[in-house]
């Protein structure tokens, strides 16, 4: 890459960072009026799977229908969206959005792990130091005797962390079993769809069902714009990958997880004691050492364009 392109590749990221960091607080928002985690997750299928299909159709992109590709709409509709997403919105009540985002970032190190059981990768002293450093900080989170300047429910902060788990066998689901041969775009719709057909049954059962009232308040406003951001910053991710690699385009993760943090305390009035910084900073280090391998991270991002 030339300067310039490091330069606009690098800006990009900052502006990709700060717009999947805004998805946590306004998640929090959205479930602070107490609106049931089915009803939000059949909006998100519904918002998700309409601009999906926006973008399937500008690039032409059919949805195919057969035996293999809807047994892989199903699965990740299942592990990417319908199970995560339905324990993240009930721990929202619970946690605050800068601690969300923080527990997030052990995304990575959990797929290390995960991969390493299917097969994925190859074991390497560096990554499991990364471990090593990403347990450290999510202990500084979870104790109790840890005073972070907010009182962290600890069963809550550990189901979120399921959350994290689920998303990171995602990815080596993925890469172990592809996707058909289908763009990303085209797996997120498909995704949608299913994963709206299964959530319709417990919406109907719970009654959850969420009904839009224009012009929209403001937890509907916060759901409908984290979903945007989501579609946004997830199709310039695939967009990046392509462009400058995924090994620079995953430094993302530093960035979501700060931006979480500012605009947790810009939005939601969030404040921390010192110790935050620290269970940040052991994160990082750990994020930086578990950073997957240039060749096989940079194969992996062509394959999904």
């Amino acid at each position: 890459m030339t300067r310039r392109e490091i330069a606009l590749f690098s800006l990009i990221l900052v502006v990709m960072g700060a717009g999947w960091g805004a998805t946590q607080p306004m998640t929090k928002l959205a479930v602070s009026t107490g609106y049931g985690h089915w009803g939000l997750l059949m909006w998100q299928m519904i918002i998700g799977g309409v601009l999906m299909g926006a973008i399937c159709l500008w690039r032409r992109l059919p949805l195919p229908l057969n035996r293999r590709t809807i047994r892989l709409y199903v699965i990740l509709a299942l592990i990417g969206a319908v199970l995560p997403n339905g324990i993240s919105y009930q721990a929202a009540v619970h946690l605050p959005a800068g601690i969300m985002s923080l527990l997030l970032s052990i995304i990575p190190m959990f797929a290390f792990v995960i991969a390493l059981a299917l097969g994925n990768d190859s074991f390497l002293w560096r990554r499991v130091i990364g471990l090593g450093f990403g347990l450290i900080g999510v202990l500084i989170i979870i104790l109790p005797s840890v005073d972070l300047g907010q009182q962290i429910p600890v069963f809550w902060a550990a189901a979120y962390l399921v959350t994290a788990l689920f998303y990171a066998f995602e990815g080596n689901y993925i890469a172990k079993w592809g996707t058909e041969g289908l763009n990303s775009f085209q797996v997120m719709l498909g995704a949608s769809v299913f994963g709206g057909m299964m959530v319709l049954p417990l919406v109907w059962a719970s009654d959850q069902f969420i009904v839009p009232v224009f012009p929209l308040p403001l937890p509907q406003m916060a759901l409908v714009m984290a979903c945007v951001l989501h579609v946004a910053v997830y199709a310039t991710y695939i967009w990046l990958a392509g462009r400058a690699g995924a090994v620079f385009t995953t430094q993302v993760s530093y960035m979501v997880t700060g931006f979480g943090l500012i605009w947790a305390w810009l939005l939601l009035g969030e404040g921390y004691a010192p110790t935050i910084w620290v269970a940040l900073s052991v994160i990082f280090v750990g994020m930086y050492l578990v950073q997957p391998r240039a060749t096989l991270a940079d194969a992996t991002a062509m394959g999904d364009n």
